[in-house]
């Protein structure tokens, strides 16, 4: 039996970079806890400052299968190179043969940087190009496999 797991960024603009990464996945706003109208609503029952509703963001998978992912504010920003970093599978990952992956990969590309991605490396295997490596507004690196 596996263990559910979700993933959490640390960032500076929580709503902005989960806006972003809900483009990138196909996520979803999470929707707030079982008896709560709100996400405002669960804030206040549990007596959160709401000069603090804005320091996180959740997303989750709409299929429900992926992990839930959480951006939460933090107040320094972003040094050094991930040493965890997300391979988005977008052209269907590597089992895909690469004439149908890489123009999905190549569309992903461009429309990840169009909503604020940077390229930081394309890289080639056996002659051809492979995956490229982005990095989302804040700096984190990805994959486009």
């Amino acid at each position: 039996m596996s263990t559910r797991w979700s993933l959490t960024i640390d960032c500076a603009r929580p709503a902005e970079l989960a806006r972003f990464w809900a483009l990138a996945l196909g996520y979803v706003e999470k929707p707030p806890p079982a008896g709560f109208a709100s996400w405002e609503e669960w804030f206040a029952h549990h007596d959160i400052p709401e000069d603090e509703w804005d320091d996180g963001a959740y997303l989750s998978d709409p299929d429900g299968v992926g992990p839930a992912l959480s951006f939460l504010k933090v107040p320094e920003s972003k040094a050094g190179k991930n040493r965890v970093h997300v391979d988005v599978q977008a052209g269907g990952g590597r089992e895909t043969p690469w004439e149908v992956r890489w123009p999905r990969v190549v569309e992903a590309r461009e429309r990840l940087t169009a909503a604020g991605a940077t390229v930081v490396a394309e890289y080639d295997m056996q002659g051809r190009p492979d995956h490229v490596m982005l990095a989302d507004p804040e700096g984190n690196e990805f994959c486009l496999v």
